[in-house]
C-alpha cells in the first residue's frame, strides 16, 4: 500500500474512533489546506456525509478569500458550520491592529473564543444547511471532543501531541501528562470533564497534504497559488500577521515540486506567520492555554 493510502486509512480510522467514543464531537475547520484535507477524510469516513458540526473561529481579520471560500464550501457540501468570535475583544479594540502585541491578540481572538465555543459558554453563529440560513445562539451544548488538523512537523509544540490529546476542564494542555500511544493503540476513555483533542493528521507532512490534494482534486483557496504577481500564501492566518512568499507555483503539482526539490525544501512552513516569531519563537505558551 502506498504512503498516502496508509495515511488515509489511519486517519479515517481515527475519525471514526473519535465519533464512536465521544458523546458530542466537533471538527475544527480553519479553512486552510490541512483542515480541508481533514474535512475530505471525514467525508470518506462516513460515505460522503459529515455527521458532526464544523467549527471555525473568526478573528475578524482573516484574509477575505478565506471567508468567502468557507461560506461557499459549507453551502455546496451541506455542512453544519459553527462560527465563534470574541465580539467583546473586537468592540473594545483589544487586537494587534489596535496596538496589542501579537501573542496577546491571538489569545483574545483565537484562544478565548475557541475555549468558549467548545465549552458552550460563548455565543455561536450557526449555518444550517437544511434551512440555508444563519442563526445566533447565546449558549449551546459543550463538545466532549474536537477533531483538529494539526501536524507534528508543522510547529515545535505540535510535535509533543498525541493522537488523542487531553485537556482539563479549562481546555488547558499539559504536554507531560499525555497518555502513551504505543503500536497505534489509542486511549479513548477519560475521566469526567476531560476535553479531548483528536489529531488524525499528526503523522502527515506538508508534502503529504499537497500530494493528497493533487490526488483527490480537493478544491483549495486561490491564494495558495501564484495569481500572476510571483507570490502566494504557504500558510493562512490573519492578514496583519500572515505574509505571502515568493513563488511561481500555480497549482498543487508545482507546489509539490517546490517542496521536493525547490526553494521551500528546507524552509519552515509557518515562516510567514509573524506570531510564531514572537514569544520565543513558538506557540507553546498559547497552546497550553487552549490554542490550536
Amino acid at each position: 500500500m502506498e504512503r498516502l493510502d496508509k495515511l488515509e486509512a489511519q486517519s479515517v480510522f481515527i475519525i471514526r474512533e473519535a465519533y464512536k467514543s465521544f458523546k458530542n464531537t466537533g471538527m475544527l475547520w480553519s479553512i486552510g489546506k490541512d483542515s480541508t484535507v481533514l474535512l475530505w477524510l471525514a467525508k470518506k469516513a462516513f460515505f460522503g456525509h459529515v455527521p458532526f458540526e464544523l467549527i471555525h473561529i473568526d478573528t475578524n481579520y482573516k484574509i477575505p478569500e478565506m471567508i468567502s471560500y468557507r461560506d461557499r464550501l459549507a453551502k455546496e457540501l451541506h455542512l453544519r458550520l459553527v462560527v465563534g468570535q470574541n465580539k467583546k475583544a473586537l468592540a473594545e479594540k483589544r487586537t494587534f491592529p489596535d496596538g496589542l502585541d501579537r501573542i496577546t491578540c491571538c489569545k483574545e481572538l483565537k484562544t478565548i473564543p475557541l475555549r468558549e465555543t467548545l465549552d458552550g459558554t460563548g455565543a455561536r453563529r450557526i449555518y444550517d444547511p437544511k434551512k440555508d440560513s444563519w442563526e445566533e445562539f447565546e449558549k449551546a451544548e459543550a463538545y466532549n471532543a474536537v477533531i483538529v488538523g494539526v501536524r507534528s512537523d508543522e510547529e515545535g509544540s505540535r510535535s509533543k501531541e498525541r493522537v488523542f490529546s487531553t485537556r482539563d476542564e479549562k481546555s488547558e494542555w499539559d504536554a507531560s501528562a499525555q497518555p502513551p500511544e504505543l503500536w497505534n493503540l489509542y486511549k479513548t476513555e477519560f475521566a469526567p470533564h476531560t476535553h479531548v483533542r483528536v489529531h488524525p493528521l499528526l503523522d502527515w507532512t506538508e508534502l503529504d497534504i499537497w500530494e493528497y490534494i493533487e490526488k483527490e482534486k480537493i478544491p483549495t483557496i486561490s491564494i495558495y497559488y501564484n495569481q500572476g504577481d510571483g507570490k502566494r500564501f504557504r500558510s493562512l492566518g490573519c492578514y496583519p500577521c500572515t505574509f505571502p512568499v515568493d513563488s511561481d507555483a500555480h497549482n498543487p503539482a508545482e507546489i509539490i515540486e517546490e517542496l521536493k526539490s525547490g526553494k521551500f525544501r528546507n524552509i519552515a512552513e509557518r515562516s510567514g506567520r509573524a506570531q510564531d516569531k514572537d514569544g520565543g519563537g513558538t506557540l507553546e505558551t498559547l497552546r497550553k492555554e487552549g490554542y490550536m
